[in-house]
């Protein structure tokens, strides 16, 4: 009966706070959607949509055949400015692909001549990984015409495009049922970050207790200390599974609707994804419930909550991937609870892994939790000596 009455109270003061509890649900749903579409073509990225301009100082036929061939792939190209390098400076331009004037005597070279003889100039804003394919692109059409032209001057042959090797290779990510989006990698991410954001809402109550006198007054008619901080958690781990909730359905539901790709839940092992959820809540309710406890201010509970979780959202690859972090920073981010939170969900929703592959990510989560949970039981019995 008491717990009971001690999480009514917890609620009711929740629902005296429309404001704080619509954060909750709004920011990270926000977060979600908008980067979710800024980055749509990250993991697929399009090159044929750039525009570009070809410069072509050789009238040699390799020269002419490559550019004829770049506009096959890629589309008309846009009339050549007279400063082009201004427009790409501008980003009028996505880039310039040059030819050199001695392109087609390097092509039937009998060795391979030095410098550049095909160069690409790319607009400073142009995605790295859209450069790249560009690049080669580039490097597989030059290594084409290089052969044909090789094969026609010793033997005597014109293989006609022949020597492509375009139809020998392919590249796929090995996924059984998902392909990754942009969605696939974010709602994990910002559901992550949005469990996490609890760490401010409790520890603002906390110190309004504190302040009000509620907590002397629990202390004194004899609550035990464990039944006080349960009771301010198990409401929150519904508020996160609404949260959880929520943010699944905004990726299955709204961003098709937004023109982002569909969050595909199909073939998943809900079970795992369950026990990951559920560990995350208790990580970040366990975490706020420890900063609750050290806090004394509205002003300290709101500035230390955000920072603490801009940077576990930052170490830990929410804001930037870790894939892409230098080596320190992605072993700095094996140290952030944000970060076994987001592995162990791609897991589930990108490599199809049960509870055999979470559970070591769902293990950390809930050592964090019960290592935070004794942290914040013993700043509470200092807090009300």
């Amino acid at each position: 009966m008491m717990l009971a009455a001690l999480i009514r109270k917890e609620i009711l003061a929740l629902l005296r706070d429309p404001h704080g509890l619509a954060a909750l649900f709004v920011m990270p749903v926000l977060f979600i959607v908008i980067m979710s579409l800024a980055l749509k073509d990250y993991y697929s990225p399009s090159t044929k949509s750039l525009a570009y301009a070809i410069v072509n100082l050789d009238a040699g036929p390799q020269a002419q055949t490559l550019a004829s061939q770049w506009r096959t792939q890629h589309g008309s190209p846009a009339t050549l400015p007279a400063d082009w390098r201004a427009a790409l400076l501008s980003g009028h331009l996505q880039y310039v692909l040059e030819i050199a004037p001695d392109f087609s005597t390097a092509i039937s070279a009998m060795s391979t001549p030095p410098g550049v003889k095909a160069h690409l100039l790319a607009e400073p804003g142009l995605e790295h990984a859209a450069l790249r394919s560009i690049e080669a692109e580039l490097a597989a059409s030059t290594g084409e015409l290089r052969a044909d032209a090789l094969q026609e001057r010793f033997m005597g042959l014109t293989s006609a495009g022949g020597n492509s090797i375009r139809k020998l290779v392919s590249a796929e990510r090995v996924a059984a049922s998902v392909r990754p989006t942009a969605v696939q990698q974010n709602v994990p991410a910002w559901l992550v970050f949005g469990m996490f954001f609890v760490i401010t809402a409790i520890a603002s109550l906390f110190v309004q207790e504190a302040r009000d006198g509620t907590l002397a007054r629990l202390h004194t008619i004899g609550v035990p200390r464990n039944i006080q901080i349960l009771s301010k958690a198990l409401p929150y781990l519904a508020v996160n599974g609404l949260q959880a909730a929520l943010m699944l359905a905004v990726g299955v539901w709204l961003m098709p609707l937004l023109g982002g790709d569909r969050l595909q839940l199909a073939g998943i092992h809900w079970p795992a994804l369950l026990l990951m959820l559920a560990s995350i809540s208790a990580a970040a309710i366990g975490f706020a419930l420890a900063l609750a406890c050290l806090v004394r201010t509205h002003a300290q509970a709101a500035a230390l909550g955000a920072m603490c979780n801009i940077l576990m959202a930052a170490i830990g690859g929410i804001m930037v991937p870790a894939f892409v972090m230098p080596p320190v920073m992605q072993a700095a981010a094996a140290f952030s609870p944000m970060n076994w939170g987001l592995e162990g969900l791609l897991q589930v929703l990108l490599r199809d892994g049960g509870i055999a592959a979470v559970l070591p990510y769902a293990a950390r989560l809930v050592g964090f939790a019960a290592l935070m949970w004794l942290a914040a039981t013993l700043l509470f019995q200092r807090r009300m000596k």
